[in-house]
């Protein structure tokens, strides 16, 4: 044994001695095997056998060579589709493969497609385009405009608006509950996207998010279809808005306006959006109560009026000072003495401020048709609204204040007005139909 042991060892140093004869002839340079060795498990390993002077590579296993002259064993397995694997996937409903009640397909815009009750929607992924359209939807007040988008958050929202005749085009939930809260039948046409609550979260402006969000088109009030049962108990009392340019006034007297039964409510130009998010907010619905009609010019004010009208002005206080009256008093510092006497009569009749008188708002001023307008808080009421009072006959109604308050804001000035324009309108109409019945 210890012969054998000896003559193995003599082996290995006359192999050594060789290679180390031959590694001098050549000009060969010595690597670290350590930071190579896993490019050398991937190709052949060349060695020196005793007594040849030539390389010979290692031949492969068995196993490996009649895998290579064996044509079935050449064939690759095909991998699973992503189809595959995700109907092996249990599903969040704890579905799986069998129950074939949810299937799931990926689709083109990196999303996974699903379907309740008959109704597909896709669970959106990182990448989705349609998640930055909605974020440009949310954010961007010149995207909405130019595409002519409304955003519209939350169940009784969305519900309000389906059941006033608009359809959705794309509705973003984070839960199945949120989604099965809506009517089924109204989303056939939209695209459903299932997203995370965090990314909601994030788009969302409310405090407390409620998980469903939907982009409309901008509604038109001519094709909306609004309630029976409001527009029963609606009386002849209309709305104009003078320049409200803040969002949370402007939803707020949509509110009054739709809560105290108006017939409708006309915006001016210089109005705030009233598809705002800040004002669909602020109007809790009222958007799809009444007709809203928006961008007016003064001239066109009263096609949208019926005819006899009365038009009355809010005064917000008795410290108030109209545009007008602000102009003309700018306009006489300015006068230069070189005028004569009968052209400064001729500029004060042309730039005197149209006469309205006051009158308190209790008192009777809404009878028939009766329009009401109320302005913004910065710069009073227009002058083409005076002027329009003026031709109707209307007057400044005017709510006492307590001393040391200057004024109230436009939407504490509507709901007041609103409210007692309705009671006196009804009131009205009792005696009406009290004289007829007596006549009879």
């Amino acid at each position: 044994m210890a012969a054998r042991i000896s003559s193995v060892s003599r082996e290995l140093m006359v192999v050594t001695e060789r290679r180390s004869s031959l590694l001098r002839g050549c000009n060969v340079v010595l690597v670290n095997s350590r930071r190579f060795i896993r490019g050398l498990r991937r190709r052949p390993v060349a060695v020196l056998y005793p007594g040849d002077k030539h390389e010979t590579l290692i031949k492969p296993p068995e196993q490996n060579k009649q895998r290579e002259h064996d044509p079935k064993a050449q064939k690759k397995r095909p991998d699973k589709t992503d189809a595959q694997r995700l109907k092996e996937k249990p599903t969040e409903s704890g579905v799986g493969k069998s129950s074939g009640n949810l299937p799931r397909v990926m689709v083109k815009n990196q999303s996974v497609r699903e379907q309740l009750d008959g109704l597909r929607f896709d669970k959106a992924l990182p990448g989705d385009k349609r998640l930055e359209k909605m974020v440009s939807v949310a954010r961007s007040r010149a995207f909405r405009e130019q595409e002519c988008k409304v955003l519209l958050e939350g169940k009784r929202l969305i519900c309000d608006a389906m059941a006033a005749g608009a359809s959705p085009q794309m509705l973003f939930f984070s839960r199945m509950e949120r989604l099965r809260e809506l009517p089924l039948d109204k989303l056939g046409q939209a695209s459903l996207v299932k997203v995370k609550f965090e990314d909601l979260k994030i788009w969302s402006d409310l405090v407390a998010p409620q998980g469903v969000i939907a982009i409309f088109s901008k509604p038109d009030e001519s094709r909306l279809t609004f309630p029976k049962d409001l527009r029963l108990q609606s009386v002849p009392l209309f709305l104009i808005c003078d320049e409200v340019r803040e969002p949370g006034n402007l939803g707020t007297i949509l509110r009054c306006a739709a809560a105290a039964g108006c017939d409708r409510v006309l915006l001016t130009r210089g109005c705030v959006d009233p598809w705002e998010p800040k004002v669909l907010r602020a109007a809790m619905g009222a958007h799809f109560r009444l007709p809203i009609v928006s961008g007016l010019d003064w001239d066109t004010v009263l096609e949208h009026l019926p005819k006899p009208v009365t038009v009355h002005v809010a005064d917000e206080g008795s410290g108030n000072v109209t545009r007008r009256e602000t102009e003309v008093q700018q306009l006489g510092e300015t006068v230069s003495e070189g005028y004569t006497e009968s052209d400064s009569d001729e500029s004060d009749e042309e730039t005197s401020p149209p006469r309205v008188e006051q009158k308190v708002y209790h008192e009777n001023w809404a009878q028939s048709n009766t329009a009401l307008v109320i302005s913004g808080e910065t710069r009073g009421p227009s002058t083409e609204a005076l002027q329009l009072a003026e031709e109707t006959d209307g007057r400044k109604l005017v709510v006492p204040l307590a001393k040391g308050v200057e004024r109230l804001n436009s939407a504490m000035m509507a709901s007041i007005l609103l409210f007692e324009g309705r009671r006196q309108l009804m009131k009205f109409v009792q005696k009406s139909r009290r004289g007829k019945s007596f006549i009879h």
